[in-house]
């Protein structure tokens, strides 16, 4: 017993002398100019591999049994320290970092504690001389600009330590640890997903055109169950060009306020920090930070030279750490440029390095975008070159273009590109796939994403997939349960030549429903049938339920999402149709198309037809015909989508989207059962206040022109479900009104959280305000109003009315961005509040993630 006491007295005095060796390290590091702690950072002793990063707040806290005094400190963007500390001791550290690349000559101004002051600052005074000279040495003032650009997009699991192995036994994925790259400082990251573009980019000024020729593009990753091009488009909009000399920055589908933006002086806090050399200029380090670290700013530093061209030699973007931000722990973009003889403005690398995070306490993803800039131009292209401003298209894509050698990417990839670890994400997917649990995974959501499932183990050769899944089990009213089976063929079938339909089924009506449809489309398909450009004749023949006042603009009417009503939506008749419909649409936002359409619609209990006589005398009506003639026009220039099979999904708002249709048809022309001539006009814009949020406006006009009955009438959008549907009416009962003419706006204004971002408690959960307001005004002229007694008419279902004077009109308040997803409405119903079986307020919810 007495020699185990001493053993353990030994013990525990050798664990007390090595504790009492440890050296702790804690502390912050910051930007030197804002004060903003840096995430990420990287501390590691000299010569060892000892160390630690900061978190996403910049604080850091570590301890080590080491010798070495020199801890060395470096970030991506500033310029690497080092710092002497005591061994064995407690070391409290306030580090602040210093962009890097720069050596210092003077301090002209230093930003002091006291109370900024806009009057009289000679850094406001700079920074609008500088503001007042960016339009005149812009590239684009040149009849022609030409460069080459290559584009790299890198994600990859952060901070990434393979797990030690359990009992010494292989695993399953520790082939990954030769797969991990590190970053410049000092970071393991794991590459998960690449992607690089090479192409050249052509201007012309007059008459004004831009074109991109892609010469190489490839891909590989984890992302490869998403549609290539659709996912392609939503990341070009996520890390835009950032062009620092406009007065908005898109970057992340939000606003930034640019630092050189004409506002900037009432949005920002501007500094004269230093004079310093960059690149043999002398320049002035402007430093900035936004009054309100909560909004769409930025913090950083501008190098501009010290001459009267006011030129910006240099930018270093970050985002605030309290930012109203989703998912986004870090961020900078670091921008150079070069001046040409005649002082023009060229961009030579815009690099976007951001560290994403879905909680604080993850590790969370890195992404990096780099773009190289070469080659520029202003010479007026040879006749060969000068063709490519005739094509339609603004992206022309090489048919080579994904299939490059490795040696094409090897001669036009920077050496800035060039990754430490020549493991390719091509070769670790690969690795993936032969673990039989991830390849099973993969083809799990790859289902649960498309909605389809292929009939083929590669889904590249699957000529047939069923779906969508999303639809196979729903609900309503008239039919109960819904079932519904469905499917479609692809491209591996044929490019040009398309077959698509379901079959469903009510366990309550006990009716069979179906769709068949065959579609050529004259130019080749590359994932889709309904991808842009459309240019195609489509053949549909249907028979399935119509609920009257109800329609799906977003999602499929029978969306399994959708079932749960506020209302039974029993307003519901059976159609039967046949559409012959071609539609062909432009790179520069031009669409137009025209519908032959032969359809009989069938009255039921819920929408009865109970026709007039000319004596009065109402009967009942089992059906009615029309063969119709439908013209489309749309106009949508620059609109930006995701595209999936069936539907496309916004990415933004931003474009000017017009519509125009009229439809017409000729009694007793093929059987039609009335004259009828209706016209309907759209407008939809986004329109963007800064850093202030933004207005979607959607506002619409129409007009019955003949004598029909109610079923040919206008019946506005009602939304029964209780989610937030755009362009429907939320408190409004199905086929509640009812008119021949009609004028609606819906206005929807997202502040993003420019309120309560400034309360003290409640900013920090980073909620952000929407405010609704939508309405619709409707008239129903004699003619078509059975209550005076109209030969022909149907009497209206009970429940239906008729417009007054005033318009329709409710208003909702919500909040959005509740935990990261999730936004609630709490709407009213603000006039014809007298209608029995109506829903005054109440609460509606959307889901969606949203930076």
């Amino acid at each position: 017993m007495g020699k185990k006491i001493v053993f353990l007295l030994a013990s525990l005095f050798t664990v007390w002398i090595a504790n009492g060796q440890n050296t702790i390290i804690k502390g912050i590091v910051t930007d030197s100019i804002t004060g903003e702690g840096l995430p990420y950072v990287s501390l590691i002793f000299k010569g060892t591999t000892i160390g630690t990063a900061t978190d996403g707040d910049g604080n850091f806290s570590f301890s080590a049994s080491t010798g070495v005094k020199n801890l060395e400190v470096s970030y991506l963007g500033y310029d690497t320290k080092e710092v002497k500390i005591i061994p064995g001791k407690t070391n409290n550290l306030k580090i602040k970092l210093a962009p890097n690349g720069i050596a210092l000559n003077e301090v002209v101004v230093k930003p002091k504690k006291e109370k900024y002051s806009k009057k009289e600052n000679p850094a406001v005074k700079f920074v609008k001389q500088v503001i007042a000279s960016r339009e005149s040495n812009d590239p684009r003032n040149h009849d022609y600009f030409q460069y080459d650009q290559y584009e790299k997009m890198v994600f990859a699991m952060n901070d990434y330590h393979p797990k030690p192995k359990k009992n010494g036994k292989p695993g399953k994925f520790d082939f990954l640890i030769d797969f991990v790259d590190t970053l410049d400082v000092g970071t393991t990251i794991l590459p998960v997903s690449e992607k690089e573009k090479v192409e050249s980019v052509y201007y012309r000024k007059e008459p004004k055109s831009e074109k991109r020729i892609v010469k190489g593009n490839k891909s590989s990753g984890v992302d490869e169950i998403f549609s290539r091009d659709g996912i392609q488009q939503f990341l070009n909009e996520v890390f835009r060009e950032v062009d620092i000399f406009k007065n908005d920055i898109p970057l992340f589908l939000q606003r930034f306020v640019s630092p050189l933006s004409t506002i900037g002086p009432n949005y920002y806090k501007y500094y004269l920090l230093d004079t310093l050399n960059v690149n043999g200029q002398k320049c002035v380090d402007l430093g900035f930070v936004p009054f309100n670290s909560e909004t769409f700013g930025f913090t950083g530093h501008l190098f501009v030279t010290l001459d009267s061209t006011f030129f910006v030699q240099k930018a270093i973007l970050n985002v605030p750490k309290d930012i109203n931000l989703n998912f986004v722990s870090g961020m900078t973009i670091e921008q150079t440029f070069e001046r040409t003889p005649d002082s023009t403005r060229i961009i030579t690398k815009d690099d976007i390095n951001v560290n994403f995070k879905l909680s604080e306490k993850s590790k969370g993803m890195y992404a990096r975008r780099l773009n190289i800039y070469s080659n520029h131009s202003f010479d007026e292209p040879d006749a060969e070159r000068a063709l490519v401003f005739k094509e339609s298209a603004p992206v022309i894509t090489l048919k080579d273009a994904y299939q490059q050698s490795e040696d094409f990417w090897t001669s036009n990839r920077p050496e800035e590109a060039i990754k430490k670890n020549p493991n390719s994400v091509e070769k670790l997917m690969a690795k993936f796939r032969s673990v039989p649990i991830f390849y099973i995974t993969e083809k799990v959501v790859s289902i649960l994403v498309s909605g389809y499932i292929p009939t083929n183990k590669d889904p590249l050769k699957s000529k047939f997939e069923f779906g969508p899944m999303n639809t196979a089990i729903s609900g309503n009213a008239i039919e109960g349960a819904r079932f519904r089976v469905g499917g479609t063929t692809t491209t591996a079938f044929s490019k040009n030549l398309f077959f698509d339909g379901y079959m469903a089924y009510g366990t309550k009506d006990e009716k069979l429903k179906y769709d068949a449809l065959v579609e050529y489309s004259f130019n080749d398909r590359k994932e889709y049938r309904k991808e842009f450009p459309l240019n195609s004749i489509r053949l549909e023949y249907m028979y399935d339920i119509n609920q009257l006042g109800q329609q799906y603009m977003y999602a499929s009417k029978d969306n399994m999402f959708l079932a749960w009503k506020r209302q039974k939506d029993t307003r519901a008749t059976y159609l039967r149709q046949a559409e012959l419909t071609y539609y062909h649409e432009h790179y520069n936002g031009l669409a137009y198309g025209a519908v032959v359409r032969n359809r009989r619609e069938y009255a039921t209990e819920y929408a009865v037809f109970d026709r007039i006589g000319p004596d009065g005398t109402i009967s009942p009506v089992k059906s009615y015909d029309m063969t119709e003639l439908e013209l489309k026009f749309r106009y949508a220039k620059d609109e930006k989508f995701y595209q999936t099979r069936n539907l496309r999904y916004p990415i933004t708002f931003d474009a000017l989207i017009f519509n125009l249709s009229h439809v017409m048809a000729k009694k007793d022309l093929l059987g039609s059962s009335y004259d009828y001539h209706r016209t309907d006009i759209g407008i939809q814009k986004r329109f963007w206040f800064s850093a202030f949020g933004y207005i979607d406006l959607i506002t619409k006009a129409g007009k019955v022109w003949n004598k029909v009955p109610y079923p040919l009438l206008i019946l506005p959008n009602a939304n029964l479900s209780y989610t937030i549907q755009p362009e429907s009416y939320t408190n409004m009962n199905a086929m509640e009104f009812i008119s021949d003419e009609y004028a609606s706006w819906d206005l929807t204004y997202y502040m993003n959280g420019n309120l309560l971002n400034r309360l003290p408690l409640v900013k920090k959960l980073k909620w952000r305000e929407v405010f609704c307001f939508r309405g619709m005004w409707g008239h129903l002229t004699d003619k078509n109003n059975p209550v005076n007694g109209g030969d022909g008419l149907y009497l209206f279902p009970d429940g239906s009315y008729t417009f007054g004077k005033a318009p329709y009109m409710e208003a909702s308040v919500g909040i959005e961005n509740i935990f990261k997803f999730l936004r609630l409405d709490y709407v009213w119903r603000l006039n014809y509040r007298d209608h029995p079986g109506i829903q005054t307020k109440g609460v509606r919810f959307m889901m969606r993630m949203s930076f």
